[in-house]
């Protein structure tokens, strides 16, 4: 995808991948980025340094990512690519595969999972109406084979990789893009 002009999101964009892309989007002319992280001060520092926006945003909660949607669009105008980069990684205590806590299940589900779900509800109806947008999403080598030691990281990747193959064939011929980052 050429970025030149369009209009990016980035949710954990403040460190490492995500930190990357931001950077990576800014040097080839895009429009607008939208660093949307938890970590305010190294959020804010990314947006500054990329000449983009920074928006607060726990991609547990959907209103949040929403929000970060509105805010990106009222600067920047439409999205054309949302980065879901966001994600956790939780062990297994004991080297047990279901030993992790319900909590912990959950909290892993919701930023691994269903922020790409939440995004998509809020953004493919718009994307299809004037004929596209992208999706990346980022998940792991562990979203193709497994992490020894990670139930929760594992499962949670492969669904997100799941995911993202059921946006591409639902929406692919409406114009939706879908790639997924699968680094090891």
């Amino acid at each position: 995808m050429e970025i030149a002009d369009k209009v990016v999101l980035v949710t954990g964009g403040a460190h490492g991948i995500g930190r990357a892309l931001c950077e990576r989007f800014a040097r080839e002319g895009a429009r607008g980025v939208c660093v949307a992280d938890l970590d305010q001060s190294a959020g804010r520092e990314v947006a500054e340094r990329v000449g983009g926006l920074f928006a607060p945003c726990d991609v547990r909660d959907e209103a949040q990512i929403q929000a970060a949607i509105t805010a990106t669009e009222q600067r920047f105008g439409p999205i054309d690519l949302f980065c879901g980069n966001a994600g956790i990684a939780i062990g297994d205590p004991g080297g047990q595969a279901a030993g992790a806590s319900h909590a912990d299940w959950t909290r892993i589900w919701e930023i691994n999972v269903m922020a790409h779900v939440y995004a998509a509800r809020a953004l493919v109806p718009a994307m299809v109406a004037r004929g596209g947008g992208h999706f990346l999403i980022t998940a792991s080598a562990a979203g193709l084979l497994s992490q020894i030691g990670s139930a929760p990281y594992s499962v949670t990747k492969h669904a997100a990789v799941a995911f993202a193959e059921s946006l591409s064939i639902a929406h692919g011929d409406q114009g939706i893009g879908v790639s997924v980052l699968c680094p090891q």
